[in-house]
């Protein structure tokens, strides 16, 4: 069975801790053309507030996603697609390669593991909030990159690798690296996206781009032309 983030080009990713700009919908951004929509953040992260956007993206025809920053935020909705689970493979702290995950197996009438699935994350800027929670070890070369996406795909059968610069825009070298050390993984690409351009070199090398602080900071507009670029790359 094809995964269904196989036929995607682009993600929307929004926060429950950050507010849309003025006169912007949910329903606006869900209907940019975006492949997927994935409801998450790292801080700020509770259920009510997950539930309140999930509530309000679920009336429109997009695939949903809850991304769960941490096991006491996972919300039980039939509107969801499915689970989107990160481990951080380059984090200096265990709990958030594996600790994390052991106490998600634990939750109250287990998880629905047919709509589970994992996101083996490289987070890349130091100055994330990401970074900072998971004590990741953000100084890699492209090579390091390249190896933790091969380990990833080939040793622990990851089917997402996902290099993560949560805020800033990273190095296209890094992220093509990750793509030719995979054969068949799907490689996601998040951090700094903000226009055409920015989108379309990034999608030359990912897979995937996911595109989250445009729908915040700029729009419709800007994210409806971050799909159109993954699209056309």
């Amino acid at each position: 069975m094809t995964a269904p983030w196989a036929d995607w080009n682009h993600i929307l990713k929004l926060d429950p801790d950050k507010d849309l700009p003025k006169g912007v919908t949910y329903g606006d951004l869900c209907a940019t053309g975006t492949d997927a929509v994935e409801v998450g953040g790292t801080m700020g992260m509770t259920e009510e507030n997950m539930t309140a956007v999930i509530e309000a993206c679920a009336e429109h025809d997009v695939p949903l996603y809850q991304e769960p920053s941490n096991p006491g935020v996972v919300v039980d909705n039939d509107a969801l697609e499915g689970y989107l689970i990160p481990t951080v493979f380059n984090a200096g702290s265990p709990f958030w390669i594996t600790g994390a995950h052991k106490e998600w197996v634990r939750i109250e009438g287990d998880l629905e593991w047919d709509r589970t699935f994992m996101e083996a994350y490289i987070v890349l800027n130091p100055e994330a909030d990401v970074a900072t929670l998971t004590e990741a070890d953000c100084d890699l070369s492209a090579e390091d990159v390249g190896a933790y996406a091969r380990i990833a795909e080939q040793m622990f059968g990851q089917e997402i690798v996902y290099v993560e610069y949560s805020g800033t825009y990273g190095d296209p070298k890094i992220v093509e690296s990750a793509a030719e050390a995979l054969e068949d993984s799907t490689l996601f690409y998040g951090g700094g996206i903000h226009d055409y351009d920015s989108a379309h070199r990034m999608a030359t090398h990912a897979d995937v781009i996911v595109v989250g602080n445009l729908a915040h900071d700029a729009g419709v507009d800007a994210v409806r032309e971050t799909v159109e670029a993954a699209n056309d790359a």
